[in-house]
């Protein structure tokens, strides 16, 4: 693995976040210490682990996350960049085409060009917090008997494997079918030879050491009591989803639903009420968050490269209202929701009406429709379909401080992986109750399920993962997995899609430009890659290009 990416500013990243606190690689008189020393301090003192693992935690959610904040970027703010990119891939996230969408590249394709800035953020982010993974594992023995050292091991490998599952799934077709293909290289704490020559690993091999990682995990994870106020760390919840994510990938179905089933444990859905107003902003205050980025106003002193500027409709400094940027859902998807769902309120309709915005009003212009309010460089009209699902930093609507904390994991999530693995696993009967009796309860209690088989119950809960999880990062992964088309206008009402024309294309699930190309700063300097190496099939899509695709769902 190329050592640029494993610069001093990832390593030093503790002194960023704790301040004063001493990392590990460092004796308090400031000499460098060797790994061995490294190993008896952290026998003799956990808590200067804990600084290295906060800040691996916090390493992904920080502004300049690969650029830096000396010329800042205002697309690099970490995994909800990442994030953001993917829904922008999908066919369910539409965003205008203009000068101010830094992430227009996501929506047009673009971001297959291996030498552009937004692939390759994508690629270091997760690579910086697997090396700080696997330091935080070189210096705590694998046989310690200290609880809190083994907690500390666990974080750290179900990090590392959730970093390489966000690799490889964007690296080469999913897990069936293709586990001889080249995936991602794979660098570990006992990585052995020269790191600037590793070529890319199969995906079974990239697999087998996330499964590796997040078994270890779910053991060293046991009795570890989180914090109340600290999401951002992994405990054992945590780890069983991370895994049932996997298996669910992997279609070890059965595994899956135990998995989910396992993570669920202590957590419910939010309910109707709760999400019946912008939110999604706060852990604390969200009891179905099992894991999060943790981000307040000290660490987030610039307004425009932050999620809440490009995502949220509600800031007052930022990208969506300021310059009419905003994120939309698919008209073609919002038109299958139930109108009674509750979630139909997550999106203004096509006439700039949303039940969830009643009674509240943009700060200093109490009583004016949000939708239709239009202040000069603070605020323009939403378009159709623009989300009002995210909130803003304490719920002031209209604030310019453009903080919030990101979620990773929820019990919603957990639910609708169990509906579709206990389908596949053979019981649809099974899967399809859990979906509906989750959806009525929680949801929209008039819905029923009409699906009989197994793939039908599994189409069913994709289209509630497209709902429910929209704009959280989940819909490009799936319709990798599911190996589904992506499509973003029918061929006979093409008017009807408001995807702007550039971005009105088709793609086919088996097309090679769906996958990302690694960057020329890997290829660069690993020897292990060459540029024949990378990912080449397919050709960027045009207007028009799909005609006549379909997903068998939103048809």
């Amino acid at each position: 693995m190329k050592l640029e990416k494993y610069n001093i500013l990832a390593i030093g990243l503790v002194s960023l976040v704790i301040g004063a606190c001493t990392d590990l690689d460092t004796k308090p008189e400031g000499d460098i210490i060797t790994s061995e020393q490294k190993e008896e301090i952290a026998e003799a003192l956990p808590s200067r682990v804990a600084s290295d693992v906060l800040g691996m935690f916090a390493s992904i959610g920080k502004q300049g996350c690969v650029y830096g904040m000396t010329d800042p970027r205002d697309d690099d703010f970490g995994y909800p960049m990442a994030a953001l990119c993917q829904d922008l891939n999908s066919a369910d996230m539409v965003a205008p085409n203009n000068d101010f969408n830094w992430f227009s590249v996501a929506s047009e394709y673009s971001d297959r060009t291996y030498n552009y800035a937004n692939p390759y953020m994508r690629w270091s982010m997760f690579y910086t917090q697997i090396k700080q993974a696997n330091d935080i594992l070189s210096s705590i023995p694998e046989d310690t008997e200290i609880a809190e050292l083994k907690y500390y091991r666990g974080m750290a490998l179900a990090t590392r494997a959730f970093d390489y599952f966000s690799l490889v799934q964007n690296y080469q077709f999913t897990y069936v079918g293709n586990e001889d293909k080249p995936a991602v290289p794979i660098v570990t704490d006992k990585e052995a030879g020269n790191p600037s020559d590793n070529p890319r690993a199969t995906v079974k091999a990239v697999y087998e050491l996330i499964m590796s990682d997040l078994n270890q995990a779910v053991t060293l994870l046991e009795g570890y009591n989180r914090p109340a106020a600290s999401k951002n760390f992994i405990n054992q919840n945590v780890a069983y989803g991370l895994r049932a994510r996997v298996n669910l990938v992997m279609q070890n179905w059965a595994a899956a639903a135990d998995d989910a089933t396992k993570a669920l444990s202590g957590y419910s859905p939010a309910s109707k009420g709760e999400i019946s107003k912008p939110a999604f902003v706060d852990a604390q205050a969200s009891a179905n968050w099992m894991w999060a980025i943790l981000l307040n106003p000290s660490n987030m002193p610039a307004a425009y490269p932050s999620w809440i500027s490009t995502i949220s409709s509600f800031s007052g400094d930022a990208y969506t209202a300021g310059v009419g940027c905003y994120k939309m859902i698919s008209s073609m998807l919002y038109a299958k929701i139930g109108d009674k769902d509750v979630r139909k309120g997550w999106w203004v309709d096509e006439n700039l009406k949303s039940k969830n915005l009643d009674g509240l009003s943009w700060a200093g212009y109490d009583g004016q429709s949000i939708p239709e309010l239009e202040i000069p460089d603070v605020k323009q009209k939403f378009t159709p379909y623009t989300n009002v699902k995210f909130g803003v930093y304490q719920g002031n609507i209209g604030t310019t401080i453009n903080c919030g904390d990101w979620c990773l994991m929820r019990a919603e999530e957990m639910i609708l992986i169990q509906a579709e693995a206990t389908a596949m696993a053979g019981n649809p009967g099974g899967g399809k109750k859990i979906l509906e009796d989750f959806i009525k309860a929680y949801r929209d209690e008039e819905y029923t399920c009409t699906a009989s088989s197994k793939e039908e119950v599994q189409d069913a809960v994709w289209l509630q993962r497209r709902i429910e999880l929209w704009g959280e990062g989940f819909a490009f992964p799936d319709v990798m997995r599911l190996k589904k088309n992506i499509v973003r206008f029918k061929s006979s009402e093409v008017e009807k899609s408001n995807f702007p024309d550039a971005f009105k294309f088709n793609l086919k699930a088996d097309d090679g430009w769906l996958l990302l190309r690694i960057p020329q700063k890997e290829i660069n300097s690993n020897n292990g890659i060459s540029e024949s190496d990378n990912n080449k099939e397919g050709k960027m899509p045009v207007q028009g290009d799909g005609a006549g695709l379909t997903d068998g769902v939103t048809d």
